[in-house]
């Protein structure tokens, strides 16, 4: 599976460095840096569920690239000091570390807007109707009841009276994490104009599941090997997965939120394995 996401990586990173490269100065410069590095796990979801379709691989790839270039701007924002104000991601300084604040919230604006560019090009699809589509979902799944609304329910949690409930996280997080891993299953199928049901099924269980290996990270990790702060959660008195459930629960509840994932894909048959094997990986990374 290593090897598999490895390919997607170098090969998302060469069509974003492409993307990319008619923008100069500072921001320009924040918005590749942005975008190197990770897993680009949301790419590779959008590349394999593609594949199931036979869509042609540079659609694809521009699909990739834009919700890519939606989550590195999520990250920008995320590690500003008025959100988490975190000085590590990916093993390197934050965008506003390395640059300021105002280089990083504009390289984050940048990106924002970039994927829409992307998706709204007919390069991406020649038909305007499946561009419209993938535009108007993904910025559904990004903005105020997608993943900013999970942000906004995350700050106001942090001075919340009482801490959230297991059903309360479980919905935050669905915002926050789960909408940005549906879209890109999401968007495999809307470039094949065929049925995304199975799909967003699947990704409704990854993203979960994705969540709750970062909240045993958060426990467990290494700095060094996740390359961003770990602790925090608890050092904030934060409720998570991980605080409500135990270690040994939530790790269980990660699995069986893993053979959910894997149970939507039967319809896939074989042509599903790696994206079978990407769920379990996202329980079972070190970082």
């Amino acid at each position: 599976m290593r090897v598999k996401l490895d390919a997607a990586r170098e090969e998302i990173g060469t069509a974003a460095a492409d993307l990319l490269s008619p923008f100069g100065g500072p921001v320009g410069d924040a918005m590749r840096y942005a975008t190197e590095g990770g897993k680009r796990l949301r790419g590779f979801l959008v590349l394999e569920t593609a594949r199931l379709f036979d869509v042609p691989r540079d659609r694809a790839l521009r699909a990739a690239v834009a919700i890519e270039a939606v989550h590195a701007y999520s990250l920008i924002h995320d590690d500003l000091p008025c959100m988490d104000d975190d000085d590590l991601r990916r093993g390197r300084p934050t965008v506003h570390r390395q640059w300021d604040e105002a280089t990083a919230v504009l390289a984050g604006d940048a990106l924002q807007t970039l994927a829409f560019e992307i998706l709204s090009d007919s390069a991406t699809h020649p038909d305007a109707t499946i561009r419209a589509e993938l535009t108007l979902t993904l910025a559904r799944a990004a903005g105020a009841s997608g993943m900013v609304r999970g942000q906004a329910l995350d700050i106001a949690a942090e001075s919340a009276d009482a801490p959230l409930t297991l059903s309360e996280i479980t919905e935050l997080q669905r915002l926050k994490t789960g909408r940005l891993l549906e879209w890109p299953c999401r968007a495999g199928a809307v470039l094949a104009e065929r049925d995304p049901t199975p799909l967003v099924d699947y990704a409704a269980a990854l993203g979960l599941a994705f969540q709750i290996a970062d909240d045993l990270l958060d426990v467990e990790g290494d700095a060094a090997r996740v390359g961003k702060a770990v602790g925090k959660d608890a050092g904030a008195g934060k409720a998570t997965f991980v605080s409500l459930l135990g270690v040994a629960a939530a790790r269980e509840r990660a699995e069986t939120l893993v053979a959910e994932a894997q149970a939507a894909l039967s319809l896939f048959g074989a042509e599903a394995a790696s994206l079978r094997s990407v769920a379990h990986y996202v329980v079972a990374r070190d970082r």
